[in-house]
């Protein structure tokens, strides 16, 4: 679950952490009002579960109540990456020295939190790896000890070469590492940290993700959740209990198990096509499913052939085969769908799909071949 940035800054507070003032306005006039409160002059950031919102006009300067109001009327109501801006971040602007990233996330293949530096903060990180690798400092953590001070120190340095910067930098990077332990969150990044004039270190923005399996425990986390932020796709895969994940190719995916969903889209990659989204229907042989994410699937007008790909263990073949043919019976396709069902009543699975005038193969290699040839 990500949250807003105005949401993860009242996290950074609570931690102890130097963040600049703001508050959300939901209209222009309480923008202005903002922004008056502030001198007059201020900055104005969209709030919205996407980066890039500057390149997309969705953060603007304002050097008066009056432009204040009109970049929140013309960010209020626009769409940055599919996703409709409903408020806006009204800040004082800072006096900016120098400005640095700090990131920790989850590294679950080391199974420890990893935090990542870089004294080029106010840009996308994923350029600065791309076009200046070394610029990018990384630190394991070892979770049974926590972040040591005097690891949070050599980070800091790597940022600051004066020492009184260094010393608010270690210990922002130490609260930073709380926010991520205490919140039960997968990632927290300040994407600029700066420093200004005056020789104070302060976060001026803030990025965190919860984990979802921590918010059956954490229901004030949980209360944070914006279904307005969110796509139409996401919310009906969170109601029926799917994991789905949207992708930029146009085979559409539809597999039981994370393993093998992997293994699907990696085989897609290998056979020349573009997965067009992670989409695991889980253990489960209720149908429902299959009809829900079949409709997820084919809302994506993207897609060009879907694929199913099951396994049939604890899901049964015939289970699927029946929410297929129901999902087909409701559901205007519009384009080719390819089946492969083995395992647990997969003969009964191919009379049910026969019964509707459906096919379905055993070999994963020759359905996978069959999508991405269909998907051109």
């Amino acid at each position: 679950m990500n949250l807003h940035e105005y949401q993860a800054k009242e996290l950074f507070r609570a931690a102890g952490m130097a963040v600049n003032p703001g508050e959300v306005a939901r209209d222009p006039g309480a923008a202005r009002a903002l922004a008056q409160s502030y001198g007059g002059s201020a900055v104005v950031k969209a709030q919205v579960h996407s980066g890039g919102r500057g390149k997309a006009g969705g953060v603007r300067l304002a050097h008066s109540p009056a432009e204040a109001e009109r970049h929140a009327g013309a960010i209020l109501g626009m769409t940055i990456n599919g996703l409709v801006v409903h408020e806006v971040l009204v800040s004082p602007i800072e006096s900016i020295e120098s400005e640095a990233y700090v990131g920790v996330l989850v590294d679950r293949e080391g199974q420890c939190p990893v935090f990542m530096v870089s004294a080029e903060g106010g840009v996308d990180i994923e350029e600065v790896a791309a076009t200046n690798p070394a610029a990018i400092h990384r630190l394991r953590v070892d979770p049974r000890y926590g972040l040591l001070a005097h690891q949070a120190y050599g980070l800091a340095t790597r940022l600051y070469s004066d020492s009184g910067l260094a010393r608010q930098g270690a210990r922002v990077i130490s609260q930073l590492y709380d926010v991520l332990v205490d919140n039960g969150a997968s990632m927290a990044e300040i994407n600029p940290l700066i420093s200004t004039t005056e020789g104070q270190v302060k976060a001026i923005d803030a990025k965190v993700s919860i984990d979802d399996n921590e918010l059956f425990r954490r229901p004030t986390i949980a209360a944070l959740r914006d279904p307005g932020s969110e796509s139409p796709a996401d919310l009906q895969a969170r109601e029926a209990g799917l994991s789905f994940v949207k992708l930029d190719g146009n085979v559409g995916c539809c597999v039981n198990g994370a393993g093998l969903a992997m293994a699907t889209m990696d085989l897609v990659k290998y056979y020349g096509g573009e997965p067009a989204n992670f989409l695991d229907i889980g253990g489960s042989s209720n149908p429902d499913k299959v009809v829900a994410a079949l409709e997820i699937i084919t809302s994506d007008p993207g897609v060009k052939v879907i694929l199913f790909n099951i396994f049939g263990g604890i899901t049964r073949c015939d289970d699927v085969a029946n929410g297929i043919v129901e999902a087909v019976r409701r559901i205007d396709m519009g384009v080719p769908l390819v089946i492969r069902l083995t395992g647990t009543n997969e003969e009964l699975a191919r009379e049910i799909l026969a019964g509707a005038g459906l096919a379905a193969v055993a070999s994963m290699d020759e359905v996978v071949e069959q999508a991405v040839r269909l998907a051109g």
